[in-house]
């Protein structure tokens, strides 16, 4: 099966980021004979301002004809961006595992869990208004056909874990919105698994009290955008944080992070985010296709990943090390086999 990816270098630190992985990027394709071709596209703060839109409709149509987007950060223009198409392909499972890596420094060196968030609506769902001069409104929009779908993607990714879901939602005061939520995860998910509901707020103390507690949490699109941070922050940094996004006829891979621009060009930015995006993206190519040497290739770049940061010798400035962008991309190079 072939896969046609399309690359949104974003803004910031995007472009060096993937500057810097072609090489690993060929090095899988050619290593494990991977039928990928990869296109570049404009996206971001830097299209918005060459073309008026962060997302051009030269983009876009790339996009209609690609299998799947690999995206790097993009700035102010997130919104138009991630946001949009998210939407726009229906990528309704937004996917953010956090685990520990070695040698960085954190609370806890145990983190393992996989925070699955509903991607397509809620709060951010965009719909806002002024109701009269001093008076906003936004609406939260939850439906049960969207939240027992999203659970259903909890179930899958627990079969394959620890077999425990977590159903996070604040339906003591949000009794329809969250009250929806609740009541279509518990119809999809008891009795399947090792199952439990637990409130937002009670949720993010236990993630800092005990992360090991959690397997796999799935919430709404807001809380889960919140957790998930935190979640990757309590594993040691967003600059560690891969994500998907899971749509059935399209995906998008992103690292969690920011642009950065405060760093920018200086060829210190941790490409780690990126590199496990990657990973995610040949997983997801590997349930598609059937085919196992995607999976295997998803598997050899995560494990010259985790032998980089095991050695401890090349790591970036945001995780005590002081090796550069190259430093690091040519260590995890020479690890994939």
């Amino acid at each position: 099966m072939h896969f046609n990816v399309v690359v949104l270098p974003g803004d910031g630190v995007g472009p060096e980021i993937y500057s810097e992985s072609k090489r690993i990027l060929a090095k899988l394709k050619e290593l494990y004979s991977l039928d990928v071709d990869f296109f570049e596209a404009e996206a971001g703060d830097s299209a918005l301002a060459k073309h008026g839109e962060a997302l051009p409709k030269s983009t876009i149509e790339i996009i209609s004809k690609s299998d799947i987007i690999l995206k790097g950060p993009v700035g102010e223009s997130a919104m138009d961006v991630v946001v949009r198409l998210r939407q726009m392909y229906d990528m309704y499972a937004n996917i953010r595992p956090a685990k520990s890596l070695p040698n960085v420094n954190s609370l806890y060196s145990n983190v393992d869990l996989l925070i699955v968030r509903e991607n397509t609506e809620d709060l951010y769902k965009g719909f806002e208004f002024i109701t009269s001069p001093g008076n906003a409104v936004a609406m939260k929009i939850i439906t049960e056909y969207a939240s027992k779908r999203i659970a259903n993607v909890a179930l899958n990714y627990a079969k394959v874990r620890r077999g425990k879901v977590t159903v996070v939602h604040k339906a003591n005061v949000m009794r329809i919105t969250d009250g929806l939520f609740a009541k279509s995860c518990r119809e999809v998910l008891k009795g399947k698994v090792d199952y439990e509901e637990m409130y937002v707020d009670a949720a993010a103390a236990n993630l800092v009290r005990k992360p090991s507690y959690f397997d796999v949490i799935v919430t709404t699109n807001v809380y889960g955008d919140i957790l998930s941070d935190e979640a990757s922050q309590i594993a040691g940094s967003l600059g560690i944080a891969p994500s998907a996004n899971i749509g059935d006829n399209k995906s998008m891979f992103e690292p969690v992070h920011g642009a950065a621009f405060d760093i920018a060009g200086k060829g210190i930015v941790n490409p780690t985010a990126f590199l496990l995006s990657v990973s995610l993206m040949l997983q997801r190519m590997g349930e598609i296709s059937k085919e196992e040497k995607y999976l295997s290739a998803a598997s050899s770049l995560e494990n010259a990943i985790r032998k980089v940061y095991s050695d401890g010798k090349r790591l970036t400035p945001d995780i005590g090390g002081s090796s550069n962008l190259s430093e690091i991309v040519t260590e995890i190079f020479s690890k994939i086999i």
